[in-house]
């Protein structure tokens, strides 16, 4: 059994992949490399199969019919043979010098069974912007014990509208799979749902306060530049939902506790999930987004009325449904700035 797998999902990544696969081989035998070319149209296959022949033992080409982000991921576990599992998307890469702290972290706990189990490290993620001076770090330092094990009782406050994503996540392999984690095919922004799901099965956790993962953005063409999302609010919206889905159905099961420091971490994160859709809807100055998110609003409020009240009567619901020209251009402000504080998109 390998110490780590990575999937790395590649659609048309002709012009940046070998980048990010160079990084990840520094990981050495310990780690297998597992590139899902997801029916590329440009030379990604022959890249991805003349690195697997470079790198025999670390590197695995698998092609498959073309089934999106999330069916990439999902080919990525099911073909894993790792202890813990990660996904880096092909134009990213991963700090070499943080590499050996991560794999040496995850090594002790490669352990018998019957011991104990690690199922979820945590890193810091760098947003490597195009042409910015300036790299805005996520970390969790306010947040996460450092650099030992511990449960979500010993979780303290997230800010407010943070959360942590997958690039700065290591699951342990066979969680994933015991939870059932299946994501969406051929729908954009499911990352959010590689996260959230698995979140109420995680038990033991362990935070490195280092800078893994360098998260590219400032690409036109890339899913999370803004014109792009507004463009796909649908399929923002279709992740919307199935986090309201599984947050709900998971309170009402006794799976997610109330008031568990799980619950309040996933209701924060289901917050800001809801108000970038909406702010996206906002900002677009059209009818037909706007409508995405009054639906939005709308399905919240018959799934799960109280719910739907709590967030409603939040700060951010609170914003996003200020009235008239004057309320949506106060929105609009505050994403302006927040976006200038934090460097996304």
């Amino acid at each position: 059994m390998k110490l780590l797998s990575i999937a790395v999902p590649c659609y048309n990544s002709q012009d940046y992949m070998e980048k990010c696969v160079r990084s990840l081989v520094v990981g050495g035998d310990e780690v297998e490399v597992l590139i899902v070319n997801d029916g590329s149209k440009d030379d990604t296959a022959r890249i991805a199969d003349a690195l697997a022949q470079k790198y025999p033992g670390i590197v695995r080409a698998i092609h498959q019919p073309n089934k999106g982000h999330g069916g990439a991921v999902n080919t990525g576990l099911e073909n894993a043979t790792g202890m813990f599992f990660k996904v880096v998307d092909s134009d990213d890469k991963v700090k070499a010098s943080t590499y050996k702290t991560i794999l040496d972290t995850l090594r002790k706990f490669s352990t018998k069974e019957g011991e104990e189990q690690l199922d979820l490290l945590i890193s810091n993620f760098v947003y490597d912007k195009e042409g910015s001076t300036h790299c805005k770090v996520m970390e969790y330092r306010k947040a996460l014990p450092k650099d030992r094990v511990f449960s979500w009782d010993e979780t303290h406050r997230f800010k407010k509208g943070q959360y942590i994503l997958m690039h700065s996540v290591i699951y342990r392999t066979a969680l994933l799979r015991e939870c059932g984690l299946k994501l969406p095919e051929h729908c954009f922004y499911v990352d959010n749902i590689y996260v959230f799901n698995p979140m109420p099965h995680v038990k033991i956790m362990y935070y490195l306060d280092v800078n893994f993962y360098y998260y590219f953005i400032g690409r036109n063409d890339q899913s999370v530049n803004e014109e792009v999302m507004i463009g796909r609010l649908d399929q923002q919206a279709r992740v919307n939902r199935i986090m309201i889905d599984y947050f709900s159905d998971g309170v009402a099961s006794g799976l997610i506790e109330e008031k568990s420091h799980v619950y309040k971490y996933m209701y924060n994160y289901l917050e800001i999930i809801t108000t970038i859709t909406s702010v996206l809807a906002i900002r677009s100055d059209d009818d037909e987004k706007m409508q995405i998110m009054k639906d939005i609003w709308a399905y919240l409020s018959q799934k799960d009325a109280k719910l739907y009240k709590k967030m409603r009567n939040g700060a951010f619901g609170i914003a996003l449904h200020l009235p008239g020209r004057a309320g949506r251009r106060i929105v609009k402000t505050g994403y302006s700035i927040a976006r200038n504080i934090f460097g996304f998109n």
